[in-house]
């Protein structure tokens, strides 16, 4: 799975989308109920004024229906994933990995949802997503549904996704044991979403870990995700501190990190 990437950082194959979504973003200095710093422009785009998030229908690891709403009343932390990617998406659970420690340690864990909801619900069925869960420590939300409530809910934060090849030689199924016969390509980032169920940030950067991963995500991670994981992409990538920070922002307080 390649990484879409973001010319003008915008340059996406839904920079259309994007375009739009930018239209309704009042400012990016800061939201104006806490005294922390907003996250700056070059790390994503804040919004200020109402944008509730969709009502799509959804479905969690369990089973049971749900919807982004659902969440209303805690701060969440949303991620894209596929619980077969190679590259970000590991690393990306990572830091939600670390996040989660953070909040938690500073007494915030039930004031915080870490949501990641898949752009290949062709194969990622609630079993896959528990099984993921359980393998990798994805100690959260993990949601999937039909690939039309899927298209539809990431439509409207702008993100892009794709069925393409898989690469060869072809990966192996984690889970199943057998070779993958094709890969999703997709935009990249985190969204953070207020109490009142309003997208308040997002950014299509890629963690920059510094080398640093939980064995059992690092092992997902072909050539082209160990060289993220090294090295990050110049000029499209955030460290864990800066999540924290821009989590810190929407929260309205500051939340150190948990590991040091």
């Amino acid at each position: 799975m390649g990484v879409v990437s973001r010319p003008k950082r915008l340059g996406t194959r839904c920079t259309a989308v994007l375009v739009g979504v930018l239209g309704l973003a009042a400012g990016l200095a800061g939201c104006g109920s806490t005294n922390l710093p907003a996250p700056s422009a070059d790390f994503g785009y804040v919004f200020d004024q109402p944008r509730p998030v969709p009502a799509t229908p959804l479905v969690d690891q369990y089973g049971r229906s749900t919807t982004l709403r659902s969440f209303r009343g805690k701060f969440v932390v949303l991620a894209q994933f596929l619980t077969l990617c190679q590259e970000e998406c590991p690393l990306t659970t990572g830091v939600f990995q670390e996040l989660q420690r953070s909040v938690r340690a500073v007494g915030l864990g039930r004031e915080v949802a870490f949501v990641e909801v898949t752009v290949d619900p062709g194969r990622d069925t609630p079993a896959r997503l528990r099984a993921y869960q359980r393998r990798f420590g994805a100690d959260w939300h993990l949601l999937t549904g039909t690939l039309g409530n899927i298209t539809k809910f990431w439509a409207h934060f702008g993100v892009y996704f794709q069925k393409v090849p898989e690469g060869k030689p072809p990966a192996t199924d984690w889970w199943t044991g057998t070779k993958l016969t094709y890969d999703i390509d997709h935009t990249n980032g985190f969204v953070l979403v207020d109490r009142s169920g309003d997208e308040r940030f997002i950014t299509q950067d890629i963690p920059d870990l510094h080398g640093h991963l939980p064995a059992g995500l690092r092992s997902l991670l072909d050539s082209k995700g160990l060289g993220y994981l090294r090295h990050g992409v110049p000029g499209q990538s955030y460290t864990i501190r800066q999540a924290l920070g821009a989590l810190s922002w929407l929260i309205g307080r500051r939340v150190p990190l948990a590991s040091g």
